[in-house]
């Protein structure tokens, strides 16, 4: 005898504590699937959107959370079941659990075991973890559900399997970083391995603040083979027929699976979705950026422009004494290219005015207390225009810059995010060359060319004074980024890092530079994450640290 199961799983994109707003979206993904749908499966926390932070230790949060709930349960009559995922007290403890919703009824409700404490995460903090969960028998199948974070260990889905699950059922809301995709194919396909069990995976799409979720919902059989994956950076809702026979589970039905994107493409998108949600959701108009001719900014403002449109991008130039006219002629170009407003506003007289007044109290003042005067007086008027207009300021320092603290604080720092924050400098130069080359899927900026050649030639330069340059303070930028990535994401020593082949004064001093500038990066706006270990809650260094020193004397 044949049993049948259609399955649809929605790829959501959902707001931080926008309970009336997801839960129209979930009514409006479950009222649009099939007719014949069994199930419609939602990612982690969907009623709330993840990660909900220190909202769940908050009683009216709660309460509303359980209202939505409630409002879902009444409208589930007479439609497909499903099972949503949400903040729930049980027995005055606060878990992270899924509900199957079947008919005007919650007809089990299972809590997330494992509760990462790792990186971004700190739910253990916030959440009481649940017990092993056993399977839910649904329409002659039996579930084995698998709360995101339960399908990285063995543990439960092999308790599922001994339990006599057939199916194992993961929604989830897990963080993109540059190559995760493969990460989460691999422990799906350990999980199905261990098992023998057929695996389907729902995960939650768009920004959220630093994060990204990605999507890529997919289904993979008991063979482990990928059967259906789900577009990246996109929400969609896709369906699966599952067949029970004497021999086990089939897929029918299954849709064509979404074209992969190259490495560079696919950090692109996230920065993409990144911004246009942190715009979109925080109800910005548009944001102020301001073009130094220089390649971050250039690449910054091609995000922006391909994620928000160039109608809602505004370009301020603000040349000082010491901006050249190939920078001026550069930032024109690029304006150009996007299609964006551009307005100049010499800060000339600005910085004149400061330094008069300031000069009798900085008499043995070292040059850099002038220099940084002028990217402090860019910062002023940009803010003021932001302040006109209710756009945001997007600052444009990458990586690079951010680790060891070759910014100014209240000068090119200031700004309400940075598309750049976790992106090195040769990542900066290598997405600039390949934005050139490719117009990405879903973007509003142009064809062609888009980051004028000059912008990506030119020696980077701060030009705060005649003839500098990047490296006038820095290691060259491919050294620089190879010992960040070793220091910053890998967590190696000094030794160890010299070992490798870096020269050890070199690592020294872009250690104690990184030290130096964790009070700057304390203050710095956020970000998007897309490496393993961003500056933020990834990383989190005490300011006051003499630690260095002893690694300086070593």
């Amino acid at each position: 005898m044949t049993s049948k199961l259609h399955i649809s799983l929605a790829q959501m994109n959902p707001i931080v504590g926008g309970l009336d707003y997801n839960f129209k979206k979930i009514c409006t993904i479950w009222d649009s699937v099939p007719k014949n749908t069994d199930l419609v499966v939602f990612p982690e926390m969907a009623v709330c959107g993840y990660p909900p932070e220190d909202l769940v230790l908050n009683q009216s949060f709660l309460d509303e959370v359980k209202k939505c709930v409630e409002k879902l349960v009444a409208f589930s009559k007479d439609k497909a079941a499903a099972i949503i995922p949400a903040p729930w007290v049980i027995d005055g403890q606060i878990h992270n659990v899924m509900h199957m919703i079947e008919n005007g009824k919650i007809t089990a409700t299972q809590s997330k075991h494992h509760l990462p404490n790792y990186g971004v995460f700190d739910e253990a903090r916030v959440f009481t973890a649940g017990p092993l969960p056993d399977p839910i028998k649904f329409r002659g199948f039996s579930l084995g559900l698998m709360l995101c974070e339960d399908m990285w260990y063995p543990k439960i889905a092999k308790h599922l399997k001994k339990s006599g699950a057939e199916i194992l059922v993961v929604p989830n809301a897990s963080p993109f970083e540059s190559g995760k995709k493969a990460v989460r194919h691999k422990l799906a396909a350990d999980r199905v391995k261990e098992t023998g069990l057929p695996l389907i995976y729902v995960h939650q799409v768009g920004g959220q603040d630093e994060l990204i979720f990605d999507g890529g919902s997919f289904v993979m059989n008991e063979k482990g083979h990928i059967l259906l994956e789900g577009d990246q950076f996109a929400e969609q809702t896709y369906h699966v027929l599952l067949e029970k026979n004497d021999k086990g589970i089939i897929f029918g039905g299954v849709e064509n699976s979404a074209a992969p994107f190259s490495p560079q493409e696919e950090i692109y998108q996230a920065l993409m979705l990144g911004l246009r949600d942190y715009i979109g959701k925080n109800n910005f108009p548009g944001i102020i950026i301001g073009l130094s001719g220089g390649i971050d900014s250039a690449l910054s403002a091609a995000i922006a422009v391909d994620a928000l449109g160039p109608e809602r991008v505004h370009g301020i130039m603000m040349p000082s004494i010491f901006t050249s006219s190939v920078s001026i002629a550069d930032a024109q170009a690029l304006a150009k290219n996007l299609g964006i407003q551009v307005d100049e506003i010499s800060i000339e007289k600005t910085v004149d005015a400061l330094q008069g007044v300031l000069s009798p109290h900085l008499k043995n003042a070292p040059p850099t207390t002038f220099e940084n005067i002028q990217p402090r007086a860019r910062g002023i008027i940009l803010m003021a225009l932001s302040n006109a207009s209710g756009k945001m300021v997007l600052s444009t320092g990458n990586k690079s810059e951010m680790a060891v603290g070759y910014a100014t604080l209240y000068g090119d720092m200031c700004g309400g995010f940075n598309v750049l924050k976790d992106v090195y400098k040769t990542q900066v130069y290598e997405l600039s060359n390949w934005r050139n080359k490719h117009r990405p899927r879903g973007a509003f900026g142009p064809t062609g060319v888009a980051i004028p050649q000059n912008s990506i030639n030119r020696a980077p330069t701060a030009e705060l004074r005649e003839n500098q340059t990047d490296q006038d303070t820095l290691p060259p930028y491919e050294t620089l980024d190879a010992i960040l990535k070793l220091l910053v994401e890998e967590e190696l020593s000094v030794n160890e890092i010299v070992i490798l082949g870096h020269d050890r004064d070199t690592v020294l001093k872009i250690w104690s530079m990184v030290d130096r500038a964790e009070y700057k990066r304390r203050q710095a706006s956020p970000g998007i994450k897309i490496t393993r270990r961003a500056f933020g809650r990834d990383r989190r260094y005490p300011i006051t640290n003499h630690f260095v020193k002893i690694i300086e004397k070593s």
